[in-house]
């Protein structure tokens, strides 16, 4: 009755342990996660690169007169 019980919780263990050592699908989510947080980074730079020359081009565009 005890060998059995061990048995079966030995191997309920090991199946539960392979679940989260197979990482055969973990490499695609891996490059799109690291691709999102590319894409957010470039995202965010670009509005703020943005934002700076926008505030650039006000000043020139503030700064030029009319001629008489």
């Amino acid at each position: 009755m005890l060998l059995g019980l061990y048995t079966r919780v030995q191997t309920t263990w090991a199946s539960f342990r392979s679940r989260f050592e197979d990482e055969s699908g973990a490499v695609a989510t891996e490059y799109v996660f690291l691709l999102v947080l590319i894409a957010l980074a470039i995202t965010g730079g670009m509005i703020f690169l943005a934002s700076a020359i926008n505030a650039k081009f006000s000043d020139a565009g503030s700064g030029v007169t009319n001629p008489p």
